[in-house]
């Protein structure tokens, strides 16, 4: 059974008002309270935001862009997650903010009601106050005339026994005597009237209170409902924050699942490869022979030879000192000697292409630097012509010939 504070908030002395004081003070650290739990919304509010602020600002700085496959896709949804995270808890910070605008709201009118029903009962508390005052001064007025009316009939009984009194003297002390009288039964008469004003005070303002007490109890459930209230949906909110922040963890978990090192690795593979051999060792190449081959007959290889030399002395680019492959292929050996080496002696006809019908396979894409040289792509096969000693090759593909490096082909 709930107590009532109008059956309990009494106070013994008539004039005092300890029990609506007690009340008063009551509703006004509650009152302290309901702001301690605003301000704690705001400042839990202002956390959430600049928290989720930071958790956008790292997502968007987050590395990971040197990643590849599936690693790269799991760094990507970290940010993703982080980002969502972010802004779950900016959406709560703004829940957050109006749930302590909300207590704010509730504050100030509990304060105006109260306001309203204080100054009633501060009124009617006063006017108790003024007329028991009036009233214990007319029975201190009335005691006193009743002494004096006392001794002055007193006295006028004495005097009028006496032997020696007058008439005169007679006739005065009763005439005083009757005048304190009747003085004395005014003093009764205002005395009673202020007893009569101060019970009819006294039941307005007994009527006050209980109705005071009856509203400032309904304000003091009602804070204690709100707060509770408040500080549950505050809980419900931030539960669900862990709930959604759980959800994008484990969406996170999920992709991590797909995550394979093996894939990757081979991913990493696939894209960066450099070959499948190391490269061949460095032989002792005779000086002596190799002049011999030349001069008995290597004529690719000597114009390849005199196309680099050329290039070293004029410091141009590749394709302005090396023959075009065709010619050598299609001209007979009197053009070529009288075209263009034609003061060199011992210049002999360049291999065609049926000497050699080796297919070898590009490991390695080669864009051409000059017109006599050919651009292939990893994967493309090549019928090989010609493999210089100096490294150039000479192929053909789809009816094009050009040198390409040797190092880049691979007998297929």
């Amino acid at each position: 059974m709930a107590l009532q504070f109008k059956d309990v908030f009494w106070g013994v002395d008539f004039i005092s008002n300890m029990g609506y004081e007690a009340i008063v003070q009551r509703l006004c650290d509650g009152r302290r309270t309901c702001k301690d739990v605003e301000d704690l919304l705001k400042m839990r509010a202002s956390a959430e935001e600049k928290y989720g602020k930071e958790l956008v600002a790292i997502a968007r700085k987050t590395g990971g862009v040197y990643e590849i496959n599936t690693l790269r896709a799991s760094c990507d949804e970290l940010k993703t997650q982080i980002e969502k995270i972010g802004v779950l808890h900016i959406q709560l910070s703004g829940t957050l903010k109006e749930e302590a605008r909300s207590m704010e709201m509730f504050r100030e009118r509990q304060k105006e009601h109260k306001k309203k029903f204080e100054l009633i009962m501060d009124k009617v508390q006063k006017t108790k106050v003024c007329l028991f005052k009036k009233t214990i001064e007319s029975k201190k007025s009335y005691e006193q005339r009743c002494r004096e009316a006392d001794e002055a009939e007193e006295m006028a009984d004495k005097t009028g026994n006496a032997a020696t009194a007058t008439p005169k003297q007679t006739e005065k002390l009763q005439n005083k005597s009757k005048q304190c009288r009747e003085a004395a039964v005014e003093a009764e008469k205002q005395y009673m009237s202020n007893i009569d004003q101060l019970d009819k005070i006294r039941q307005e303002w007994e009527l006050t209170h209980v109705h005071t007490c009856e509203v400032f109890q309904q304000l003091e459930d009602d804070r204690i409902t709100v707060l509770r209230n408040a500080l549950w949906i505050h809980s419900n909110h931030l539960s669900m924050q862990c709930v959604n922040d759980d959800e994008c963890y484990e969406d996170l978990r999920n992709n991590l699942e797909k995550c394979d090192v093996t894939e990757d690795s081979n991913c990493f593979v696939e894209m960066k490869r450099t070959g499948t051999s190391p490269p061949a060792p460095i032989k002792f190449e005779n000086y002596y022979e190799k002049q011999s081959v030349e001069d008995n007959g290597d004529t690719a290889g000597f114009i390849r030879v005199m196309k680099r030399f050329t290039n070293l002395l004029q410091g141009s680019n590749l394709s302005a000192s090396r023959p075009n492959v065709g010619e050598l292929v299609t001209h007979s050996q009197d053009e070529t000697e009288v075209a263009t080496y034609a003061s060199i002696p011992g210049f002999l006809k360049a291999p065609t292409c049926g000497e050699f019908k080796e297919e070898y396979k590009a490991m390695y894409d080669y864009v051409a630097q000059g017109d006599d040289e050919l651009s292939v792509s990893a994967g493309d096969i090549l019928v090989v012509i010609e493999q210089g000693q100096d490294g150039w090759w000479t192929v053909q593909r789809n009816g094009q010939s050009g040198f390409v490096p040797g190092s880049y082909l691979k007998m297929e």
